[in-house]
C-alpha cells in the first residue's frame, strides 16, 4: 500500500520503519527534515516537506506525534495531510490524545469523505522498536478492518473498542493504571531496601505471584539501581495525565491516586526530572 507516516519520535520512527520492512510504500514527515532523513537513509522509502506532500495520493495517513494542537497543525490548513487525502482514504492517529479531539478529527475527515481511525499505542519504544504495541482503536467497522493489517505490522494486540474516541478513552485507562501501580512499586522497593532485603531475591518471588505486573518485570530492577535515562518521559506522562483528569471532570469520574501521583510527577519535574522515565517516582522516597 501506498502510506504516510507523519511524526518520528521514539515511538513513530520504528512503527513507520516496520511498515517500510513489510514492504509498503511509505513517505514520512517529520517536524526537523533531518529525522525524516535519517529514517530514509535506515529504512529507505521517501520523506516530504509538509504534511499535504507526505499524504498526496496515500491510502493511508498515519500520525504520531506529541499532543492536541499537534495534531491540528499536521492535519489542518493548507499544507495539512487532510488538504491532500483523497475520497476513501483513512487516517489514523497513533498520538496519545483526547477523546474529543478524535470526534473532532472523525467528523472533519467525514465531510471529504475520509475515514478515520483514533489509535493511541501502548508499550514504549521496545514496543514500538520490536513491533510489539497494544493498539487501542476507535472508530467505525469498515475504517477499523481496513487498516488493520497495516497496524499489525507492528502491533501485539489491536482491538476495535467502539466509535470515535474509544481508543483515547481506553489509553487513559491504561495510563491511570500505569500510574497507581507505578506508585504502589515505588513504595514496594523503597521498603524493602529500608527493610534491609535482597531485592534482587524479592522481586524474582513476587513476580511470581500476584504483585506481578509488566513495571515490576521491566523496570523493578531499574528503579532499585536508581537508573532512569530510558524509558517514557515524565513530561509525557503528565501530559497523558492531564488528558485523564480532564476527562474525569467531564465525565464526573473520581480519581483521587491519579491526581496525587500526577502532583508527584510534578516534584519530579520542578526538581529537573522532566526527562525522566516515569519510574523516577521511587525518587521522591530517598
Amino acid at each position: 500500500m501506498k502510506l504516510a507516516f507523519l511524526g518520528l519520535g521514539v515511538m513513530g520512527f520504528p512503527m513507520a520503519g516496520h511498515l517500510r520492512r513489510s514492504g509498503h510504500a511509505v513517505t514520512v514527515y517529520n517536524r526537523s527534515p533531518e529525522k525524516a532523513e535519517r529514517w530514509v537513509t535506515t529504512y529507505g522509502g521517501a520523506r516530504a516537506a509538509t504534511p499535504r506532500e507526505a499524504a498526496e495520493g496515500a491510502e493511508v495517513v498515519l500520525m504520531c506525534v506529541g499532543n492536541d494542537d499537534d495534531v491540528r497543525s499536521v492535519v489542518y490548513g493548507e499544507h495539512g495531510a487532510l488538504a491532500a487525502m483523497g475520497q476513501g482514504s483513512i487516517l489514523v492517529d497513533h498520538t496519545t490524545a483526547s477523546a474529543q479531539l478524535a470526534r473532532e478529527l472523525a467528523a472533519a475527515c467525514a465531510k471529504v469523505g475520509v475515514g478515520f481511525v483514533d489509535a493511541p499505542v501502548s508499550g514504549g519504544q521496545a514496543g514500538a522498536e520490536n513491533g510489539k504495541l497494544g493498539i487501542m482503536c476507535g472508530g467505525s467497522e469498515p475504517d477499523f478492518a481496513a487498516v488493520e493489517p497495516v497496524l499489525a505490522t507492528y502491533a501485539k494486540a489491536c482491538v476495535l473498542m467502539g466509535p470515535s474516541g474509544s481508543g483515547q478513552l481506553t489509553k487513559m485507562v491504561n495510563q491511570i493504571a500505569i500510574a497507581g501501580l507505578l506508585q504502589g512499586l515505588a513504595e514496594a522497593i523503597a521498603f524493602a531496601q529500608k527493610a534491609g532485603l535482597d531485592i534482587e531475591r524479592v522481586l524474582s518471588v513476587i513476580s511470581k505471584g500476584a504483585a506481578q505486573s509488566w513495571q515490576m518485570e521491566n523496570r523493578g530492577l531499574t528503579m532499585a539501581e536508581r537508573r532512569f535515562d530510558f524509558g517514557f518521559a515524565v513530561d509525557w506522562m503528565r501530559k497523558d495525565l492531564a488528558i485523564c483528569l480532564a476527562e474525569a471532570r467531564a465525565n464526573g469520574s473520581q480519581l483521587p491516586v491519579t491526581a496525587l501521583v500526577d502532583q508527584f510527577y510534578a516534584t519530579i519535574q520542578a526538581a529537573g526530572g522532566g526527562r525522566l522515565d516515569t519510574s523516577s517516582l521511587i525518587t521522591r522516597l530517598d
